[in-house]
């Protein structure tokens, strides 16, 4: 297959005039002769990398219901999304083992990738829990986390953990052999980040989002994910994060940043009554909350968070890369993100507005 006519976005140049060549890995760009797929006025783009989703279309990667993932890749796929992280809630072990049984078990076709888990609780801090169920959060545990992911059939490719919790040190240390550890839902200070970071985590889990506000003398989780040169998850829906600060983000974390949707349930779907780990929340106005007006997840897609971006003055090619290659690299998934000879042929063609004309998967086409 041929797309001709398109601006390419390629991993050292940018957005290139030039015709992409692949089948189910990328082959070749450059002049390819006539025929193919017509991109004339779109831009092609790797396909969004979504590494933490909880659901849409009022499905839940928690619920353990097999008929999720199947709906949920279509719906990743229509946003221009072709690999996603099925991300659950802190919830009870029984619970996390039905949902990581879900996925192992799951085999989408015709759509986006489940291309693994973030584990987002339950290792998470009290005071940061944000719209985590309180009743279910765990102490961090080793063995608890290698039953999960022996459940997933070792699919687990990233786990939020608060590191000033008793016996989070030690869990870093081991679990970062097994996948990517991510600093989130925290109240940890500098120092403390500084030596999780050093014993192995790599990540933050949503920026700026339950976590400490950066301050000149106490630079806390923010000052240290940028100090040690992590990655770091960004909701760029303009409610959880600020335009400036989401500019402000772009600038520190240059080549770092990951957007993500933290998309609920209610992505998809119309306001009303809702529900997130066992607790209810309300959908109003294009916001999530808590029934006591916590702020929860978000309804916005990746390719949503990419129009939002350049929105909000991020240049194109920054915001592609933070929805494709950084995120990619942030879950340790090495064949994806880039349209470089060797990778997924996943594609997404947006059109003038940034809006998803059409999609490829492993170089097939998706039927939107």
């Amino acid at each position: 297959m041929v797309i001709k006519n398109g601006r390419v976005f390629l991993p050292l140049e940018g957005f290139v005039d030039c015709d992409l060549g692949f089948g189910e890995l990328i082959e070749k760009t450059g002049e390819l002769g006539s025929g193919g797929y017509d991109a004339s006025g779109c831009y092609v783009v790797p396909g969004f990398v979504d590494i933490h989703s909880h659901g849409a279309m009022d499905r839940d990667f928690s619920d353990g219901d097999p008929g999720a993932i199947e709906v949920l890749a279509a719906y990743y796929a229509r946003n221009g999304v072709t690999s996603f992280l099925a991300t659950t809630m802190t919830l009870k072990e029984p619970e996390l083992t039905r949902a990581m049984h879900c996925v192992r078990d799951s085999r989408p076709t015709g759509a986006a990738r489940c291309a693994g888990v973030h584990l987002e609780g339950p290792f998470l801090s009290y005071a940061k829990r944000g719209a985590q169920n309180p009743d279910n959060l765990h102490a961090p545990d080793t063995g608890m986390f290698g039953r999960l992911n022996e459940a997933s059939g070792g699919a687990v490719r990233l786990v939020t953990v608060a590191p000033e919790v008793e016996g989070a040190g030690e869990f870093i240390s081991q679990v970062s052999k097994a996948c990517t550890v991510s600093l989130g839902h925290t109240e940890v200070d500098y120092e403390t980040a500084m030596a999780a970071y050093g014993r192995g985590a790599g990540h933050a889990t949503h920026l700026f989002n339950a976590m400490p506000p950066i301050h000149h003398r106490k630079p806390g989780l923010i000052g240290a994910a940028f100090d040690s040169g992590a990655t770091a998850e960004l909701i760029c829906d303009g409610l959880h994060v600020h335009p400036s600060a989401v500019r402000m983000a772009f600038s520190l974390f240059a080549g770092r940043l990951a957007l993500i949707s933290d998309s609920l349930r209610c992505a998809g779907m119309p306001d009303g009554e809702y529900e997130l780990g066992g607790l209810p929340i309300r959908l109003s106005g294009g916001v999530a909350r808590l029934l006591d007006g916590t702020i929860a997840g978000s309804c916005i897609s990746v390719g949503e968070a990419v129009r939002r971006a350049v929105s909000f003055g991020i240049p194109l090619e920054s915001a592609v890369g933070a929805a494709t290659a950084v995120p990619a690299r942030a879950a340790g998934l090495d064949d994806c993100g880039e349209l470089s000879p060797g990778k997924r042929a996943d594609i997404t063609i947006l059109d003038q507005d940034l809006n998803v004309k059409d999609v490829f998967v492993g170089g097939k086409l998706v039927v939107m």
